[in-house]
């Protein structure tokens, strides 16, 4: 009989805020070439999105630079479904899971935790993950590694510019290195 190979682990699970990551707050919508016109907008949504106040500042190319990451893409957002119907679309992304928020108050977390934190500790249930946000503290960072044991990225996102080249290198670095 051959020896066995330990099957590989699937693949991690990349928690995604939105705004800031992906709707980034630095300018007035359309201030860059990477935003979407409203014409596009209309084209993939309906005429109930123009004029929407945070579509257009949307880069289209970061779906495809999700989507070729080796993970499973999570939304972690406060849009929750809606962005499923709103975001996705726009970046070219097939619809996603969601960490829903709680309905009740979040237990008592020390200062400065994020109320994502548990949530995405308890969805990842011990694999590993990354975490895209804008509002990543130390805090979390301390929660995260005393309450996961699997390999987790907390990585914070200038919520002025969004998701930068740098962010997806180091994604991309930490998503293939082996587990």
């Amino acid at each position: 009989m051959e020896p066995r190979l330990p099957s590989r682990s699937p693949l991690p699970l990349l928690y995604l805020d939105v705004d800031g990551p992906l709707i980034p707050f630095g300018g007035p919508a359309g201030s860059r070439p990477e935003h979407l016109s409203e014409r596009r907008i209309r084209e993939v949504l309906g005429a109930e999105a123009a004029g929407h106040p945070l579509l257009a500042r949307l880069d289209p190319r970061c779906g495809a630079r999700i989507a070729a990451l080796p993970c499973r893409p999570v939304w972690a957002t406060t849009w929750e479904h809606e962005a499923n119907l709103w975001v996705a679309p726009l970046l070219g992304l097939p619809p996603l899971p969601v960490v829903e928020e709680p309905d009740a108050a979040v237990e008592a977390l020390p200062p400065g935790v994020h109320w994502k934190a548990p949530l995405l500790v308890a969805h990842a249930g011990g694999g590993a993950f990354a975490w895209v946000d804008d509002e990543i503290g130390p805090a979390d960072r301390a929660w995260v590694a005393a309450h996961h044991d699997g390999p987790a990225l907390l990585l914070r996102v200038d919520p002025r510019v969004g998701l930068a080249e740098g962010d997806f290198e180091v994604l991309e670095e930490w998503l293939s290195a082996p587990r």
